[in-house]
């Protein structure tokens, strides 16, 4: 890090990640600004609370001086990137900088095709309350605390770029092909979770079933987390309500604790072992632990619930048919006796070919499917799929919603729709709750 006199400016400001670092330099007293489309984007609530400066972009807002951290979804041919180059300043990429940056903390990478940002949060949470802490989520969360001596951060397998980091320890959620623009085959995704296992300096802690993890050759101790007999650290005695989850935690056959969760799905359980374990590991106090677990309230976008009229409408990340999945599952239990509308918009032509029929298998555990249009990203705008190939292959429907015309829903009562994707599917729940709040005026 350069003095606290050095004005960083992040090029892709808006991004999760990029807010997210943005914000933690900002709290440790450095100079940031940064850049971004006009958009608004959720990550930019908290950058303007903290009073972080935010242009659009233009190649004129780079001066001398700066140092620029660079988004990863913009090339070195972006107007800002060129100028800086022009002017002879230091241009680093988001995971390069990141992985210098965790160097003089001990430092926790979650990372795994899913999961990351939840399990992200809750380690970051549970830490806070306990020791100095730094971390960085990807749903657009910083926090740089001054004194911190862990850094808890996401860390993301696209491109490889998690390959920048040399973690004390890691989390990995799952191994699960994804970014089919990017990667070969599930053996490629691998072959990436390997690199980056050999560079972990402490021990790794990775889900029990997944068979990819189970592969994993490492310099450190693997320790396994799940409900089976062959995991390290287990979960007993599970209980799930509509209140949350409950259960005893094993090390081997060591006692670690008993612990409440107030979240849902089989899937938040598996997350909060990993951070379980990994206190364990560090010799935390498990009844401040279990503390801090029990007052855990999720990240952004994921489980996001709010009440409309008798309906439940909730916002959530899910992208690719395992986290579908999670968030059903998480659904039923929580509301087991309501209907399960889940309103799915795909993220990218490519992934949406790659797992057609897992998306259409994962979405049929709803009750009803709608669809909105396929989100293109900056790499990709057009494909060969159109959203009426996945709804096809739906059997709980899957008919294809607008923005201008979200009254099919109206059709449901006291029931829970899910909003799903990692583009612009807000927009569409925006419309269904302004469409729905104003017919329920209207009868009144």
């Amino acid at each position: 890090m350069k003095d606290q006199e050095t004005l960083y400016h992040f090029v892709g400001i808006k991004g999760s990640g990029m807010s997210s670092l943005a914000l933690v330099l900002h709290e440790k007293g450095y100079r940031v600004q940064g850049s971004d489309v006009p958009t608004y984007f959720f990550t930019q609530r908290d950058l303007e609370k903290a009073g972080i400066p935010i242009f659009d972009f233009n190649a004129d807002t780079i001066k001398k001086g700066m140092t620029v951290i660079a988004g990863n979804a913009f090339p070195d041919s972006h107007e800002e990137i060129v100028r800086a180059k022009e002017l002879g300043l230091e241009v680093i990429r988001y995971h390069d900088f990141l992985g210098q940056f965790i160097q003089n903390y001990t430092s926790i990478a979650v990372t795994g095709s899913h999961g990351k940002t939840s399990t992200t949060g809750m380690l970051a949470h549970v830490l806070c309350g306990i020791r100095p802490t730094s971390y960085l989520i990807g749903d657009g969360t910083g926090h740089g605390d001054p004194n911190a001596e862990f850094f808890a951060f996401e860390a993301c397998e696209y491109r490889r770029h998690f390959l920048a980091y040399s973690p004390d320890y890691a989390i990995m959620t799952n191994i699960d092909f994804d970014h089919p623009d990017y990667y070969k085959s599930i053996e490629d995704v691998f072959d990436a979770f390997q690199t980056m296992a050999h560079q972990v300096k402490k021990a790794i802690f990775a889900f029990g079933d997944d068979v990819y993890l189970r592969k994993l050759k490492a310099d450190v101790p693997i320790y396994y987390y799940g409900i089976n007999e062959n995991d390290d650290v287990q979960a007993r005695n599970i209980q799930r309500t509509t209140e949350g989850s409950s259960f005893d935690v094993y090390f081997h056959d060591t006692f670690v604790g008993h612990f409440v969760l107030p979240a849902f799905g089989q899937h938040n359980i598996n997350n909060a072992l990993g951070v379980i374990a990994t206190a364990y590991l560090e010799e935390f106090d498990m009844a401040e632990v279990a503390r801090e677990m029990q007052t855990f309230g999720g990240v952004k976008r994921r489980f996001t619930e709010k009440k409309v009229a008798d309906m439940i409408i909730v916002d959530d990340y899910a992208h690719h048919p395992a986290e579908i999945r999670a968030t059903i599952d998480g659904a039923r239990q929580k509301y087991p006796d309501k209907q399960i509308i889940a309103v799915f918009q795909p993220h990218t032509f490519t992934r949406t070919i790659a797992l057609l029929d897992d998306f259409a298998q994962a979405l049929d555990l709803a009750d009803e499917v709608y669809l909105c249009d396929i989100f293109g990203s900056a790499r990709e705008t057009k494909g060969n799929i159109k959203i009426e190939d996945l709804g096809a292959k739906i059997h709980k429907g899957g008919k294809v919603l607008s923005e201008e015309n979200m009254s099919p829903l109206l059709d449901y009562k006291d029931a829970v729709v899910i909003f799903m994707g990692a583009g612009d599917v807000q927009k569409f729940e925006r419309a269904y709750e302004e469409l729905l709040s104003k017919t329920t005026k209207s009868a009144r």
